[in-house]
């Protein structure tokens, strides 16, 4: 449950696979275009798409279009996503 455009639940944005899933590749490559996440992340358009959307109502991802082309861009500036960002490196990397 998101409590306000500001606040949301941990849960609510881990709850997913797929939204993970999307973090994830966007996290590690900073800027993708959605055939590219489509094909890192395995997932099909219409569930990615979804998922976007909700990741940029919780302005964890930013959305650019430069003539039909649609980039989705990590949104780095933002403390939780940088936190979050640190999080999957701390996770994926060699640290124990």
């Amino acid at each position: 449950m998101i409590i306000s455009e500001n606040k949301f639940l941990i849960e609510d944005l881990l709850g997913s696979k797929a939204r993970v899933k999307i973090l994830k590749a966007l996290a590690q490559n900073e800027e993708l275009t959605i055939s590219l996440i489509i094909s890192k992340t395995k997932l099909n358009y219409s569930n990615v798409i979804k998922h976007l959307n909700h990741l940029k109502n919780l302005n964890l991802v930013q959305e650019k279009t430069f003539g039909r082309i649609k980039i989705f861009r990590y949104r780095i500036e933002n403390t939780k996503a940088r936190s979050l960002k640190k999080f999957i490196e701390i996770w994926e990397g060699d640290f124990y």
